[in-house]
């Protein structure tokens, strides 16, 4: 059986500028391959509400489930909410329910819970909160995409509330033989592997180290026999 597929947004121009290092994708793809869950597209793009708003919609409709990261905060550039809800066609507006979440952390704070904070209790109609036990501002639901946010101590955090909620498949188990081979020479074996063990996936990794060139070949796939299997036919090849 093929498990769940899923699909990443990174949302916001600092990602595609270079200023900011993108961690959740790294972080994202490991949690949900614990899950049985395949992480099989990934895109980036600007703060431009039509990218967004037109990624949401293709993404949502290929895979199962979709996860955004970015641009839910406070300031006039956090504009994913808005586009949620212009992908799906519902209302937005300040939400009760967490508003009062957003209302009591500030109060005992004893910060001020400004117009420009009151834009985090902003939600789509008939979306679910995410809880974010780190900054209290929540992530929500609409449909199948899950909405939350670019710094990576809260993305983490809304991922772990998430995945209790996530159907999973079998996880993904992978094994690495290193080759210190050229690829030129291994691809012909490793190419009738890969038709032999079509189930799996076999990847091959080139590095140079020393001036000695090699190869790790990862070998993928959710049954361990198989890849037990596969892996002694690849020893055996280049032993």
């Amino acid at each position: 059986m093929t498990n769940p597929t899923a699909a990443m947004l990174v949302i916001g121009d600092e990602i595609l500028s270079g200023r900011t290092r993108d961690a959740n994708m790294h972080y994202l793809a490991g949690e949900l391959t614990k899950q049985g869950i395949t992480l099989a597209e990934v895109r980036v793009v600007p703060d431009v509400p039509e990218k967004i708003v037109g990624a949401l919609r293709a993404l949502s409709a290929e895979y199962g489930s979709v996860f955004t990261s970015g641009g839910i905060g406070p300031t006039h550039d956090d504009i994913t909410a808005d586009c949620v809800a212009e992908a799906f066609g519902v209302h937005i507006d300040i939400r009760d329910d967490a508003r009062a979440l957003l209302q009591a952390h500030y109060d005992n704070s004893g910060q001020d819970f400004n117009a420009a904070r009151q834009r985090m209790a902003r939600i789509p109609d008939g979306a679910t909160l995410i809880d974010n036990p780190v900054s209290v501002a929540p992530g929500f639901v609409v449909e199948n995409v899950y909405v939350m946010a670019g710094v990576p101590s809260v993305f983490q955090a809304m991922v772990a509330s998430v995945l209790p909620t996530l159907t999973g498949g079998a996880p993904l188990l992978s094994q690495t033989l290193r080759i210190e081979r050229g690829e030129g020479e291994i691809a012909g074996p490793l190419a009738a592997l890969a038709e032999e063990f079509s189930d799996l996936s076999i990847g091959s990794y080139p590095y140079q180290r020393n001036g000695v060139y090699g190869a790790n070949v990862v070998v993928r796939g959710t049954d361990g026999a198989r890849i037990d299997a596969a892996m002694a036919r690849l020893s055996g090849l280049f032993s």
